[in-house]
């Protein structure tokens, strides 16, 4: 009896080791994560570039009020919604330039920081005025028109300085 009892449990021994190595594929954890961040970046890219407003990159019609014709004024696009902005409107000896950069921040709003400098006859006889810092250019046609929406010069009058698209 001693004997079968040795002999099961040499063949219990035996039997459970295991001599084959299974062959399961190595997986690398770091490839995976990539190919999902991957696919995440073109996700997320899909969704800004449908969320912009309108493209504005061109160059557009700059008129004021107190001057003659009209200038010109050249958006280039440095980021989503967002221009450098430069342009002049000239008659004579009197003029208007905007410089600076500008960002869509909604169908109806144009945020613009820079300067608007002016030299008017009209206004003490022609004295430069510069006008620095942020500035609102407002829409009430779905954004074919922008105005200046503080349109107070340092003479204390409103000027209509209008970007048409």
């Amino acid at each position: 009896m001693k004997n079968l009892f040795s002999i099961v449990i040499l063949l219990a021994l035996f039997s459970c080791n295991k001599s084959s190595e299974s062959k399961v594929p190595k997986v690398d954890s770091a490839k995976i994560i990539d190919s999902i961040n991957l696919v995440r970046t073109k996700i997320n890219d899909s969704i800004l570039g449908n969320r912009g407003f309108i493209n504005m990159e061109g160059t557009h019609r700059l008129s004021h009020d107190m001057l003659k014709g009209t200038g010109k004024i050249t958006f280039q696009k440095i980021g989503q919604d967002e221009y450098e902005v430069s342009g002049k409107q000239a008659d004579g000896k009197q003029f208007l330039t905007v410089d600076g950069i500008a960002k869509m921040t909604s169908p109806k709003n144009l945020k613009f920081e820079g300067n608007i400098s002016q030299s008017i006859s009209e206004n003490d006889n022609g004295k430069v005025d510069v006008r620095s810092g942020k500035r609102n250019f407002s829409s009430s046609d779905g954004g074919k028109t922008f105005k200046l929406y503080e349109s107070m010069n340092s003479s204390g009058f409103a000027d209509k300085i209008i970007i048409k698209l």
